[in-house]
């Protein structure tokens, strides 16, 4: 459009004469000089004179100090004109050659709209929702045109952004039509290549304005460039007729072109966004028309002008006039965003603001409640800025009390509160919602203190009781990305290690508008859900596992990464040096063909077989397999000799690298493993190759540290694709065979991000890593986590290995531990370890299995140190939800609690957990017990090479993946996850179901009760039976010879009958897995040898 204009001003500008130019000549031809008339003379026959030729100062070239009524003016015959000047053109062209110079400009033009024509071609094309047929006699008589404008007029927040768009062009019109002429006859230049390089300055600004208002608006409207735009507008076109040069011109002009870019990007998306998708056409043809009418009325203006009235250099006024009305009212019209956008610039020089769910924003005239999580001081300013609409804040009147922000509070309206429940502060937010405005409070009441979400008020239940339901919604939303920033209340060393010299990603995410009468723990829920969508973008822009650990490496540098309690510690520059040397021998190595793919889960890449405990060689297998491209696949030693063959097998695995001293232990306990014809590599060969080429290590080690991160990342991180597949685990099998987990690089790095921002990591923290690499708790939670955050990592072979641990614990100062419920118990009944061995710890938390209550006291009583207990899967990476210290926050006297004892905490931020119906997937209430679904970033790929039982456990709801998790639980009113039971661990008896884990826990109770303390572990199995369709049996392991007192209190306690078991069985030994989960699918096949014997 605008090249089209800037060739209509050229044209424009040639053929138009102006009236004090025609009365010149006039005088001239009267003037008695014979070289003026011999000029007019050639003028008249264009021809050009070339005996009398005409200085630079001559009238012809200053026109403005000629009288047109001086008849004795003289020509000199001297200095004649350098034809090169830029400063004039021969006056003398032909139509002819004018037409002719700008031929090409035509070409240009045309091969511009061939290639429009073209392109369209590669639209897609969209299947109608309903046929529309032409109206021919509608369309002559304008009745269409007439429905397309007032449907614009009946909508304010459409019809202004038409008219002050249309304003624009109009302006731009006017400009480009008197410009030139302003330029001939005002600053006395006849070049039209001055006037095209001023004009052109303006089409290049709005295109560069068009791009700055696209990045700002990439995410949510920006509706604080459009006054910026217009003052631009206004102060370009103002100082243009005080500058003569061609830089200040055109900078002038660019500066104009780009306040239009800053002025009509958001114009036009407000116009689309508040347009109804059925009316959207129609809107956008009448804007269109609009537009074109105020561009004709321009150019009519200014051709009736040079017509008729003569004159046209008034217009240039005129159009500062016009862009003065629209910067007025711009200014007054949107003041607060004008000053919103200015802060958000100041915000955003260190913040990058991301937003997901915008357009479920309402677009109706309808108040707004805005609800979410408070995670920092600065979170309105998060919601405003993500907002094209002015939102008003409530806030604690102690707060806004303060007389140095309370203008500036005031003037982002500000509801100052002294009690949210109190009588006058309700009434004045409802009033708000009444006239349909936007209105936020976090219904935490404070701020977090400990990352998660705080218990939900009630405060805004009592203002949605005086809101008509139909003049108000609620909007969920969550801020991601604040925590650990200096404006929230992590703790000091915590905010030091997520500091950065880069911007930080803050996203917020808007959910679907709610009922403006839902409840609080339906809202919290909600509000959970939003935290899978605001964490999408830090998940999806995460490096991979080799690149993250690159980068820890590099900001660890000579600090200690690793102690292994057998071999010693390690530097995170020296572990790096070694895995990249071990990535780079296992490119080179050869690998058996992949199979076929047949689908989303089939096998992707290359197989790795790791085959260690927890330990420093087990890091450096694990990443330099990562950085070779690998996928690593930690075998797992526990299973037994056949699951470990089937492991290899279904991955294909050509290489394994293990240990000659692990293996002769694993043979010292009667397991002599077949890995097939899988090439083995022996650790204790590699360290024997590293130390004969000391050298070459040193060299790698020098290069490691001099070379800079993002080098070392393109040459050993080449993989940069976060969806794809690292590891491969095996699921525990505790209810059938093993399943082969596939993890991405996503699902790692999120719930690695996830577990970091709730543990508030330390600069002191250690980790205790003895759980073994082939679990998806040891692997991502004690293994990988400690070397991508940052924390030393306490590596220790056995965790049975009571004593071992205690020293580890005591020696380094362990701070964090994680285990199962049945080490914690080997732990706590171990008499030689004591409680100031443990001192140093601030973490234990318990997962992999259910946390007995019998553990938990005895823990708690022996090291008085509290558990806190998580959940989660193989699938889920494997943690879903933990519980947390809870912190007392002594400025508002209130506690914020992330720890219930009976629960499995509350979900991870970015993680949602929704408990249904099993078979129609419906979501239950609050508190009613169903299928847990966990939905986050950490969900597996799938299952390998199984795609029908992947489908079986994935389903896709909202645009989130959930995992059927198989388990049975119910969210309480305060977020907190209950684990009540497995829907496979029930029986059917008597038509009635009877759950089998809250039968243990009922035993349990029973023996605790009549005091009967027992190392025996108990496990209560279904088996099928001929009368009552099944029944219970009770498996008993004695260790101390107490089984009768055990049969005997179960028999006499008051447990129903229907639960109690109908035979009872001793046992030396209930299978467990190597979690020490109990084996459930092999403790049913001893049940039923048992019962059969």
């Amino acid at each position: 459009m605008l090249l089209s204009m800037v060739i209509f001003s050229s044209l424009f500008e040639q053929f138009y004469t102006p009236p004090s130019e025609s009365k010149m000549i006039e005088s001239r031809l009267d003037s008695k000089d014979s070289n003026v008339s011999n000029a007019l003379q050639n003028l008249d026959s264009n021809q050009t004179p070339t005996h009398h030729p005409i200085e630079e100062n001559s009238p012809t070239a200053q026109d403005s100090n000629i009288e047109s009524n001086s008849p004795t003016t003289q020509m000199p015959t001297h200095h004649p004109i350098d034809e090169t000047s830029p400063a004039h053109h021969p006056i003398n062209d032909s139509a002819g050659e004018i037409l002719n110079s700008v031929s090409f400009l035509a070409v240009i033009l045309l091969i511009f709209a061939i290639l429009e024509f073209v392109l369209s071609f590669r639209l897609p094309t969209l299947k109608p929702i309903q046929k529309i047929t032409f109206d021919r006699q509608k369309y002559l008589k304008l009745q269409l045109l007439k429905e397309n404008l007032k449907l614009i007029k009946s909508r304010k927040m459409i019809f202004l952004p038409v008219i002050f768009v249309a304003i624009f062009w109009s302006i731009s019109q006017l400009l480009v039509d008197i410009f030139p002429v302003y330029v001939k006859h005002t600053l006395g230049i006849l070049d039209t290549r001055f006037v095209n390089i001023a004009l052109g300055c303006t089409g290049l600004g709005v295109i560069c304005g068009s791009i700055i208002a696209g990045r700002y608006s990439k995410n949510y409207i920006e509706t604080g460039l459009i006054p910026l735009g217009a003052c631009f507008m206004f102060f370009s076109l103002l100082f243009i007729t005080s500058f003569e040069s061609l830089f200040m011109l055109s900078t002038l002009f660019f500066l104009f072109g780009l306040g239009g870019g800053f002025y009509i990007v958001p114009l036009n998306a407000l116009m689309q966004f508040y347009s109804n998708d059925k009316d959207l056409g129609k809107i956008l043809a009448g804007n269109n028309f609009i537009q074109n009418i105020g561009m004709l009325l321009s150019l009519i203006v200014a051709s009736i002008c040079a017509l008729w009235l003569h004159e046209v250099e008034w217009l240039f006024y005129l159009v500062i006039f016009l862009g003065f009305i629209a910067m007025i009212y711009m200014l007054k019209l949107m003041p607060f965003s004008l000053v919103r956008f200015l802060v958000s610039l100041a915000i955003l020089q260190r913040y990058r603001l991301i937003v997901e769910g915008f357009n479920n924003i309402p677009q109706k005239k309808c108040g707004v409640l805005l609800l979410g999580n408070h995670i920092s001081f600065i979170d309105w300013a998060i919601v405003q800025m993500a907002l094209p609409k002015k939102v008003y804040f409530v806030m604690e009147r102690s707060i806004y009390s303060r007389w140095y922000i309370r203008v500036f509070l005031d003037f982002f309206g500000v509801i100052p509160v002294s009690n949210i429940a109190s009588k006058g502060a309700i009434e004045q937010i409802q009033k708000r919602l009444n006239d349909g405005e936007m209105v936020c409070l976090f219904p935490e009441g404070v701020i977090s203190r400990h990352g998660h979400l705080n218990e939900f008020k009630s405060g805004f239940e009592k203002i949605a009781m005086g809101v008509d339901k139909d003049k108000a919604v609620i909007l969920p939303f969550y801020i991601c990305g604040m925590w650990g920033s200096v404006f929230s209340r992590s703790n000091e060393q915590f905010r030091e290690r997520k500091r950065s010299f880069t911007k930080r990603s803050v996203s917020i995410a808007f959910g679907e508008p709610l009922d403006i009468h839902t409840q609080k723990d339906k809202l919290k829920a909600k509000v959970f859900e939003m935290s899978f969508k605001a964490w999408e973008h830090q998940c999806q822009n995460s490096p991979t596992l080799a690149g993250g650990f690159i980068e820890s490496c590099k900001r660890g540098g000579g600090d200690i990464a690793i102690v292994d309690t057998q071999s010693g510690s390690m530097s995170y520059r020296r572990l790096l040096t070694l895995c990249i040397m071990l990535s780079q021998d296992m490119k080179e190595m050869s690998f058996k063909p992949l199979p076929p793919k047949k689908d989303f889960c089939s096998l992707p890449n290359d197989c790795v077989g790791i085959f260690l405990p927890s330990s420093t060689a087990s890091v450096i297998c694990n990443i330099a397999t990562t950085m070779a491209g690998k996928i690593m696949v930690n075998l797992n030693f526990t299973a037994g000799v056949k699951a470990v063959r089937a492991a290899i097998d279904s991955v294909n695995i050509s290489h394994i690298y293990t240990s000659r001293k692990f293996l002769e232990k694993m043979k010292d306990r009667g397991l002599e493993f077949d890995f097939g014809d899988a090439v083995i590599h022996y650790m204790e060969d590699i360290v024997a190759d590293i130390k004969k080429a000391k050298f070459a290590f040193l060299a790698n080690l020098v290069f490691m540290s001099v070379m800079p991160t993002w080098l070392l990342k393109l040459l050993f991180a080449k993989d940069s694709n976060i969806d794809s597949v690292c590891a491969i685990l095996f699921s525990s099998g505790s209810e059938g065979n093993p399943k082969g987990v596939m993890l991405t690089n996503l699902n790692i790095m999120s719930n690695i991000a996830q577990i970091a921002d709730v543990i508030h990591a330390r600069n002191d923290d250690c980790i205790l890593a003895s759980l073994p690499p082939f679990h998806a708790f040891g692997l991502t939670v004690t293994t990988l986590m400690p070397l991508i955050e940052n924390m030393t990592m306490i590596a220790h072979a056995d965790p049975t290995d009571a004593v071992g641990i205690a020293k580890a614990i005591a020696l380094n100062k362990v701070t964090i531990m994680c285990a199962t419920s049945t080490l914690l118990g080997i732990y706590a009944r171990n008499n030689k370890l004591d409680k100031v061995m443990f001192d140093s710890l601030r973490l234990t938390v318990a997962g992999a299995e259910k946390l007995k209550a019998e553990v938990r006291e005895a823990y708690t009583m022996k090291f008085n140190k509290p558990i806190y207990e998580g959940y989660g899967a193989t699938e889920t990476t494997p943690v879903a939800s933990v519980n947390l210290p809870d912190e007392f926050d002594a400025i508002n006297w209130e506690i914020h609690r992330a720890s219930k004892v009976g629960t499995v905490g509350m979900p991870l931020p970015g993680t949602a957990v929704r408990i249904v119906e099993p078979d129609s997937m419906e979501t239950l209430p609050t508190g009613e017990q169903g299928l847990i679904l966990i939905g986050g970033h950490q969900i597996m790929r799938g299952y390998l090479n199984d795609m029908e039982r992947t489908n079986e456990v994935i389903v896709e709801l909202e645009g989130i993946r959930w995992y059927k998790s198989g388990d049975k639980g119910f969210l309480d009113s305060d977020g907190f996850l209950h684990i009540t039971d497995r829907y496979s661990r029930f029986v059917k008896i008597g038509g009635e179901m009877v759950g089998l884990s809250s039968l243990e826990d009922e035993i349990a109770k029973v023996l605790k009760l009549q005091e009967i303390n027992t190392d025996s572990k108990i496990c209560a199995v279904g088996l099928e039976d001929s009368k009552k369709g099944e029944k219970i049996v009770l498996l008993i392991e004695s260790k101390d010879g107490k089984h009768e007192e055990i049969i005997e209190a179960v028999k006499s306690s008051n447990i129903i009958p229907l639960k109690k078991p109908s035979s009872y069985f001793v046992v030396e030994s209930i299978p467990v897995l190597g979690s020490g989960k109990i084996d459930l699918k092999n403790a049913k096949t001893l049940a039923e040898t048992m019962d059969r014997s």
